[in-house]
């Protein structure tokens, strides 16, 4: 089991996107607000792939579900 802590760059690595920190903040501003009535694996901007991932690490509460709901509070904004 992986039990090392997860950050908003590993999070972009595990689905498969550019992780910098400027890759993260565009992607973050062209896809901000996300609108409250979407749960953020339903946001038309993700792969099947990606969408799914982030689905099952929210409800299994895996160790990567704090810095999923840390992207999505970032994207709501």
């Amino acid at each position: 089991m992986d039990t090392s802590k997860h950050t908003l760059s590993t999070l972009f690595e595990q689905l498969g996107m550019a992780s910098d920190k400027a890759s993260i903040d565009d992607f973050i501003g062209r896809h901000s607000p996300l609108p409250r009535e979407i749960a953020i694996q339903d946001a038309p901007f993700w792969s099947e792939s990606q969408s799914h991932f982030l689905e099952e690490g929210l409800e299994d509460d895996s160790d990567w579900a704090e810095i999923i709901d840390e992207l999505d509070a970032q994207l709501r904004h």
